[in-house]
């Protein structure tokens, strides 16, 4: 059994983005600049958006944080959309989610250039992605498939397991795994809340993304052996043993499936730190314009 550790993973791979960021400094060539906008006061968001502005400073990236109160106006928001669209300092740009409930997600979304989409949940992203043009991935996604082929896991002719159907994760790496790449070439199932024994669809499983949202869903009986398990769950349960009265599990009940599975991601420390390590990777392919140019 091996644990694929994604903090470490993360580091390194943000010593190489460092180093090509020096290469561009010493050629005077565009520094990437990644910009993100965090509408109120989402606690979850907050962590998340702080992360992404250290790890742009890790690397040299130059980073924008725009803070609005949680009651700016759709319309507002779109003219913030405009202006970093047209903004040419900026490579890509974040509106971070969730977003208030009186603002439509999806017509955010829509209203970002895809040459600035580093989140890569753009149609055009999602369509270049689905027929296997370039384009810029989902960040989890991408932190996900970059895992695989670092610890050069086999996913030719394996039986994978995506359990949730999410556009974020669930439904892109279903799209991602079943490429005629690698990683890639699996035969993927796309399991979710209406699927029918679905613990004998994890029992064949030879891979398992697990992205359905509910802590330790996925039990060592669930399982078989040598299975590799990357747990994308967050999820917060009490405990009255640690000081903030909780604590952080996957959507994979890690003590029961760790000794059966040859590799596992651990939560924390698992997906999580490689989620935004690939949006760095995109703006950097922004800032090269390797994709759009």
């Amino acid at each position: 059994m091996a644990i694929i550790d994604g903090k470490a993973l993360a580091e390194i791979i943000k010593l190489e983005i460092r180093e090509e960021v020096l290469r561009l400094k010493e050629a005077k060539q565009n520094i990437p600049h990644l910009a993100a906008v965090l509408i109120g006061n989402n606690p979850a968001s907050e962590s998340y958006v702080k992360s992404k502005v250290r790890s742009c400073e890790h690397v040299g990236y130059e980073s924008t944080l725009i803070r609005k109160d949680d009651s700016i106006t759709e319309e507002e928001l779109l003219d913030i959309v405009k202006d970093l669209n047209e903004e040419e300092d900026i490579d890509g740009f974040i509106v971070q989610l969730p977003l208030p409930d009186h603002i439509d997600d999806s017509k955010i979304t829509l209203a970002i250039d895809p040459k600035k989409d580093v989140d890569g949940f753009h149609p055009v992203n999602f369509g270049r992605m689905a027929q296997g043009l370039p384009c810029y991935l989902p960040a989890t996604p991408f932190g996900i498939m970059t895992m695989l082929e670092r610890h050069k896991i086999e996913t030719e002719g394996k039986h994978c397991l995506v359990l949730g159907r999410s556009n974020i994760v669930g439904s892109p790496m279903s799209i991602l795994l079943s490429r005629k790449a690698y990683p890639g070439n699996c035969t993927v199932t796309l399991a979710h809340s209406r699927t029918k024994d679905l613990t004998a669809e994890t029992l064949r499983a030879d891979i398992i993304i697990a992205a359905i949202g509910i802590p330790n869903f996925v039990s060592g009986d669930m399982v078989k052996e040598g299975v590799v398990v990357i747990d994308v769950g967050i999820n917060r349960v009490e405990d009255s043993s640690k000081r903030r009265g909780y604590r952080l599990v996957g959507d994979v009940d890690y003590d029961s499936v760790m000794p059966k599975a040859s590799f596992i991601t651990p939560v924390p420390g698992g997906v999580g730190p490689m989620t935004v390590t690939s949006l760095l990777l995109n703006t950097l392919r922004a800032s090269k314009k390797e994709i759009y140019t």
